[in-house]
């Protein structure tokens, strides 16, 4: 039969268990959740904050069964105060750019050293074509029925050009002479090129060579009727021959002085004729001078987008007939008769 007492060391027991468990529970509600407790990292400018990063060797993180009280979510981190003053326009960034080339712009910025390459790829060309229409020239006689090209001297087909490289230096419209002074121009700009970053500098330089062979091969087949690869090879391999002693003559030019820059400039662009007009020679160092001036002033961002335009060398004429103070220093005629 069953009783309706209860036994007195059963209701010992109960109690005691009833005690504890509440004792557990107030326990884990006396826990205070920070909203600090859920970044994985945090930057403060406090110097308690600082002292904390580099006291604590190990990020605590909680558990993914341990959330916080619902009335007390985690606060997102403010954001920093915008500055008054805008940066800097750039063109990439212009807001009137089409979709194509922000997204461009946006990729470059993204991975620049992919992008580079196909930048330089078509600013290098614009550099080219600029170099090259200095001393530009055609030949009439090509494109006649059973036209005759016309031959220089030395073998050479004679075409027409006009501007000042031909009408008032007095340069012969030939293939060699429009390549010299094409190459005066890309000299120009490769040393304005070697103060780009080095990691992207050589992909400017090989471009920049690479569209002269394009456009120097296309004028082959164009005005000369060079229909052979392995000639235009073969005159390829020369020009880049020509290319690297361009290179070191007019650098040992720039490092000693005005004299023998002229003195690579007769040999390159005047091919060393006796009759050359010191005059004009006297113009074309000193432009060189002067166009080296202002590339150096440009920015890169101007040089990489192919903002280049050049001018004429005759221009530099009345800065030419200046006389130079060396010449009252040179001994006189006299003198070097008698010493010898």
């Amino acid at each position: 039969m069953a009783s309706n007492s209860y036994c007195v060391a059963c209701l010992r027991i109960l109690r005691q268990q009833t005690l504890h468990t509440r004792t557990q529970q107030k326990a884990r509600t006396a826990v205070t959740w920070s909203p600090t407790h859920y970044r994985a990292f945090s930057v403060s400018s406090s110097s308690s904050a600082s002292q904390a990063v580099s006291q604590a060797s190990v990020t605590y993180m909680p558990s993914a069964a341990a959330k916080p009280p619902a009335k007390s979510p985690a606060k997102p981190p403010a954001k920093p105060p915008r500055s008054s003053k805008s940066p800097k326009s750039n063109a990439l960034d212009s807001h009137t750019l089409p979709p194509s080339a922000k997204l461009a712009a946006g990729v470059h910025k993204i991975a620049p050293s992919i992008t580079e390459t196909y930048i330089a790829y078509g600013v290098c060309e614009k550099l080219v074509k600029e170099c090259a229409s200095q001393a530009d020239y055609s030949i009439p006689q090509r494109y006649e029925k059973d036209g005759v090209i016309p031959k220089t001297p030395d073998g050479q087909d004679l075409g027409v050009g006009k501007g000042w490289w031909y009408e008032s230096l007095g340069l012969t419209p030939t293939f060699n002479n429009w390549a010299q002074v094409t190459f005066l121009h890309m000299y120009i700009l490769t040393v304005r090129l070697r103060a780009f970053p080095p990691s992207v500098a050589p992909s400017w330089h090989q471009h920049l060579l690479d569209h002269f062979f394009y456009a120097a091969e296309d004028r082959m087949v164009r005005e000369h009727n060079v229909y052979s690869r392995m000639v235009r090879n073969k005159y390829l391999k020369d020009l880049f021959t020509q290319w690297r002693g361009v290179l070191a003559a007019y650098d040992e030019g720039l490092m000693k002085g005005d004299a023998v820059l002229a003195t690579a400039v007769w040999r390159n662009i005047f091919n060393g004729r006796e009759d050359v007009d010191l005059k004009g020679l006297g113009q074309v160092v000193c432009y060189t001078r002067g166009v080296l001036k202002g590339l150096e002033v440009m920015e890169d961002e101007e040089l990489g987008r192919g903002e280049v335009v050049f001018g004429d060398p005759g221009t530099q004429a009345k800065i030419v007939e200046i006389r130079s103070e060396m010449m009252d220093t040179l001994p006189k005629e006299e003198e070097v008769v008698s010493k010898k």
